[in-house]
């Protein structure tokens, strides 16, 4: 090492250059606000987790004997009063899936491209007003919807009470949903990909279809899921539009179909420990049924090639 270079590695640092080790150490404050934000943070969390855990452990406890039974899963409830012990939710459990899978083919088309207007060709007046009215969607509360759609299906057009009525009212708090969350999605999409299909001459319509939807598909999978995971344990929407039977329905267009949400609402009312066995029977099954798609949501949203 030459002479010059000792001198300069032993020269002290000149004044009001901050050493290294000066940037890893904390000043008292500093360390106080970090203690401070570390047990706010978790006293949040703990605060938030705690009636989590006891909803879901009440209805495990109360609730998980039902489900534990074949019959629950084979059976209804026809010919099963109050007082009777037994009956099953199959009825109620197909009756939710079905409501959930049309309204599901219903919502997603009509959300996935409004949000496709709104990123790619949205400009103006009429974009404004789409989005406005999408906030608006997205704020109603369930009830409204069903007492708007009780008033154009029932009232105004004059058709019964029916099953496809409730997928109306769902699809209007779907729909919202579904727009919001495939905006996000297609907003991540690079806009160099956008560029480098238009420079090869691929018009706007293909460079949507083949490049920008599918790069956030998984994403916008994932957004489908979690709003279908909202509806399916709506229950105003349902108690106007689509009373409890105890039987099973298939048929959207003749005759009442339960889900359930409603079958949870008709036994609530009962004071006798069978009909409440049964609530909480529904109620561990509806969890399960929205606790699935939330885990398939987090699992789609894993291999997004947004992310990616």
């Amino acid at each position: 090492m030459s002479s010059a270079q000792v001198d300069h590695a032993a020269a002290p640092p000149a004044a009001g250059v901050p050493t290294p080790s000066a940037f890893g150490e904390k000043s008292g404050g500093r360390a106080v606000k970090d203690v401070t934000a570390r047990v706010v943070m978790w006293l949040a969390f703990g605060i938030a987790v705690v009636p989590l855990v006891w909803i879901l452990g009440s209805t495990l406890v109360k609730g998980g004997h039902m489900l534990v039974d074949s019959v629950w899963w084979t059976n209804s409830q026809s010919g099963i009063t109050s007082r009777r012990v037994g009956g099953g939710a199959v009825h109620a459990i197909q009756g939710t899936l079905i409501q959930a899978a049309v309204t599901a083919a219903m919502s997603v088309p009509v959300g996935v491209l409004t949000a496709v207007y709104l990123v790619e060709y949205g400009r103006g007046r009429l974009a404004r007003t789409v989005s406005f009215m999408v906030d608006i969607l997205t704020g109603i509360p369930s009830i409204v919807a069903g007492l708007f759609i009780y008033a154009l299906w029932v009232t105004t057009l004059g058709f019964q009470r029916v099953a496809f009525a409730v997928t109306l009212a769902l699809a209007m708090l779907m729909i919202p949903t579904i727009v919001r969350s495939t905006e996000e999605m297609l907003k991540l999409v690079p806009n160099e990909l956008r560029e480098a299909s238009y420079a090869l001459g691929v018009p706007k319509w293909k460079t949507i279809m083949k490049i920008v939807v599918p790069t956030a598909f998984s994403g916008i999978v994932t957004g489908v899921l979690l709003g279908l995971a909202r509806v399916m344990g709506e229950t105003a929407p349902l108690i106007i539009l689509g009373p409890y039977t105890k039987v099973i329905a298939t048929d959207l267009f003749d005759g009442l179909m339960a889900t359930l949400p409603t079958m949870i609402n008709q036994d609530r009312t009962e004071a006798l420990q069978p009909a409440l066995d049964r609530v909480w029977g529904a109620s561990l099954t509806l969890i399960l049924l929205v606790f699935m798609l939330n885990l398939l949501g987090r699992f789609v949203g894993r291999f997004s090639k947004v992310k990616g």
